[in-house]
C-alpha cells in the first residue's frame, strides 16, 4: 500500500509539474495577456515620468494591451527600485529608470536596499543632456553672470534637484569645482517638485533635462543658461553648451530605459525589446522627444547594458571628487 501512495504522490508532482511548466510556457508564449506596469522612480512632472508616459502611451497600441504608468518616488530612486525588485518576475511589473539613480546613487548609498544584479535592461528609451536653468528674478542672463554673481554672493544661490546624489545633484557639484563657486544643494523627491518650487522663488536654479522646462522657458518665467552636452539642442538652438560658455568639464548627459526584475525569463525580454524598438524608432516618437528637448534613443539589452556598466563606473571618480555623501 506504501508503495502504491508513493507512486500516486510521484505521479501527481509530476502532472502538476508539467501543467505549471505548460503554463509558464503559454503565459511567455501569449505575452503579453494583461495589462504591464511601468514603475517611475519620481514624481510626475520629470523627464523620466514623460519617458515612461511616452513610452507606454506609444507601446499600448503595439502590444494590444493597456500600459500603466505608476508613479512611486522618494528614497533617490530605492522605493520604485525595490518594489520591481520584488515583483513577481513574469515581465508585467518593469522598471522606467533614470540614469542618476541607477549608476550615481549607488556609490553614495551606505544601506543600498537593490543592486544592479537584481536587474536586467531592457531598452533604453531616451537620452538628454541637463540645462541649467534658473527663475526669471536671478539676475543672470549667462553662465558667466551667474558665475559673477555666485563669486559675488557666495552660499547666496541654492540650487534644487531631485534628490541627494542625482544627476543634477552632481551637475551643480560639477559646476562649482570647476567655476570655483559655492551654492546651497536642496533635494527633491523628483523634478516635478522641484520645479514647482523654482517657479515658485524658493530656490533659484536648477539643473536637470529640457522636456519638464520646455513651457516654462518658452512662457518666460524660467531662462536657461546653458546645455550640459556637446551639441546644442535642436528645441534651443540659442542657448550655447556648457563648453561654449567656457566650462567643458561641465558635461551630464541622461539616459532613461526600462528595467526588469534579473529573473524576468529572456523570452519576455526579447519580445518587450523588440516592441520597443518599434516605438521608439517611429518618426512620430522621435519628433515628439526631439520637440521635449530629449532624443529618441533606443539601445537593445547588451547596448544598453554595456552603457550602464560604463557610466558606473565613470561617475564613481566624478563623485569621489565632488565629495558627494549620503544624506
Amino acid at each position: 500500500m506504501n508503495t502504491i501512495r508513493r507512486n500516486l504522490l510521484a505521479a501527481t508532482a509530476l502532472a502538476a509539474f508539467g501543467v505549471a511548466a505548460a503554463g509558464s510556457a503559454m503565459a511567455q508564449g501569449n505575452y503579453p495577456n494583461h495589462p504591464i506596469t511601468f514603475v517611475v522612480p519620481a514624481a510626475a512632472g520629470g523627464t523620466t515620468d514623460l519617458a515612461g508616459r511616452m513610452a507606454a502611451q506609444a507601446l499600448g497600441p503595439v502590444i494590444s494591451q493597456s500600459v500603466v504608468v505608476d508613479n512611486k518616488g522618494g528614497g533617490n530612486g530605492a522605493i520604485a527600485a525595490t518594489f520591481v525588485k520584488r515583483a513577481e518576475p513574469d515581465g508585467y511589473t518593469l522598471l522606467m529608470q533614470y540614469s542618476g539613480y541607477h549608476v550615481i546613487t549607488p556609490h553614495i548609498t551606505k544601506a543600498p536596499q537593490w543592486e544592479q544584479k537584481d536587474f536586467q535592461p531592457v531598452a533604453n528609451i531616451l537620452s538628454a543632456p541637463q540645462i541649467i536653468v534658473v527663475r526669471d528674478s536671478v539676475p543672470a542672463r549667462t553662465l558667466k553672470e551667474l558665475v559673477d554673481y555666485a563669486k559675488a554672493n557666495p552660499g547666496k544661490l541654492n540650487y534644487a534637484s531631485s534628490g541627494n546624489g542625482s544627476l543634477q545633484h552632481v551637475t551643480g557639484a560639477m559646476l562649482e569645482q570647476q567655476a570655483q563657486i559655492k551654492m546651497v544643494h536642496v533635494p527633491y523627491k523628483g523634478t516635478g517638485p522641484a520645479l514647482q518650487d523654482l517657479l515658485g522663488g524658493q530656490v533659484d536654479l536648477t539643473f536637470g533635462t529640457a522636456p519638464p522646462f520646455m513651457p516654462h522657458i518658452q512662457s518666460g518665467k524660467l531662462r536657461v543658461l546653458a546645455v550640459t552636452g556637446k551639441e546644442r539642442l535642436p528645441s534651443l538652438p540659442n542657448v550655447p553648451t556648457t563648453a561654449e560658455a567656457g566650462y567643458p568639464g561641465v558635461n551630464a548627459t541622461s539616459w532613461f530605459g526600462l528595467f526588469a526584475p534579473a529573473a524576468v525569463p529572456k523570452a519576455v525580454v526579447d519580445k518587450l525589446t523588440a516592441d520597443l524598438k518599434k516605438v521608439v524608432e517611429d518618426p512620430a516618437f522621435r519628433k515628439k522627444a526631439e520637440e521635449q528637448g530629449a532624443a529618441a534613443d533606443y539601445q537593445n539589452p547588451q547596448q544598453f547594458g554595456e552603457r550602464v556598466k560604463a557610466d558606473y563606473a565613470g561617475w564613481a571618480s566624478v563623485v569621489k571628487s565632488a565629495k558627494i555623501e549620503a544624506d
